[in-house]
């Protein structure tokens, strides 16, 4: 079963684009990456697919649920992080926690002790004390304690700073190896990278690919760094050149014999051809259009 699926789901905002067409399935179990630069549409299928807001086409299923007809039940399955955590003033932290458990009907509170002290939160600090990274690891107990089977986190590690996203991931792995599926939104491509099976791109409101994160880090560009006096106008296929006093870096897509060739005229005293990372690879969708999948 899909945790989740859409189908030629779209979201207009008055005339202003949100999301068009979208077509996506996310498998009972997986750790799944939404990658996009702010504005992409990635909140906006969020909301559409915790029944949020409403679509203006298509549909959207959670475990085989209508996200609209079925709202309630659905989110009973749910534990979302927001990009911002926002709490009723007054309120101490473990007031919070618990208020989010009694709105589920359920006890959480061994979870959610458990989750606090993983995630060195005060407890006993009132909400409009709590620092940025604070408000957020308390918004993370309260999406997580109920052990949800799926987890929507939407840009989760904004405000922590890097033991505490470390510690955050372990969470979500552990979670995920007890069969919860994770949907991971994000722009930083690293938290992708390490974590997720398989991810989505999605670049003004529409997917331009999908598929293991393995197989879209497979380009046929290369990384190529030379130290030296190097010189290579003209030659096709590269991209993203970088120049400094000790020679030139760029993404190199073109013939690599044409490459040696062009090479072989110039004084190369290093040379370095890698895979080129997600970042770059997420550039190549973005800047050169890429390739849908």
């Amino acid at each position: 079963m899909y945790a989740i699926e859409t189908s030629g789901l779209t979201k207009y905002y008055g005339k202003a684009r949100g999301i068009l067409d979208l077509d996506l399935s996310v498998n009972e179990g997986e750790f799944f990456g939404f990658i996009g630069p702010n504005g992409a549409g990635k909140s906006t299928t969020i909301r559409l697919l915790l029944g949020l807001i409403q679509s203006t086409g298509g549909s959207a299923r959670i475990f085989g649920k209508d996200a609209v007809k079925d709202k309630k039940e659905i989110l009973n399955d749910i534990g979302y992080l927001p990009s911002e955590a926002v709490f009723y003033s007054g309120m101490r932290v473990r007031e919070v926690i618990k208020l989010s458990a009694d709105l589920r009907k359920k006890d959480c509170s061994d979870e959610a002790h458990k989750l606090c002290e993983r995630l060195q939160l005060d407890v006993n600090k009132k909400v409009e004390e709590l620092s940025f990274g604070n408000r957020k690891k308390a918004a993370i107990v309260c999406a997580l304690q109920h052990n949800p089977k799926l987890c929507i986190l939407d840009e989760p590690t904004g405000g922590l700073d890097p033991l505490m996203q470390r510690e955050f991931f372990y969470i979500l792995r552990e979670k995920n190896r007890q069969g919860a599926t994770i949907f991971l939104s994000s722009h930083v491509l690293s938290e992708i990278q390490r974590n997720c099976s398989r991810a989505a791109i999605i670049r003004e409101g529409r997917l331009i690919a999908c598929d293991s994160v393995e197989e879209l880090g497979k380009t046929n560009a290369k990384r190529v760094t030379v130290r030296g006096d190097i010189h290579l106008s003209g030659l096709p296929g590269i991209r993203d050149m970088q120049k400094s006093e000790e020679g030139v870096s760029f993404l190199y897509s073109g013939d690599i014999n044409a490459l040696i060739h062009a090479l072989s005229e110039n004084h190369v005293y290093d040379l370095n051809v890698s895979e080129p990372d997600l970042e770059e690879i997420f550039m190549h969708y973005y800047l050169d259009g890429g390739e849908e999948k």
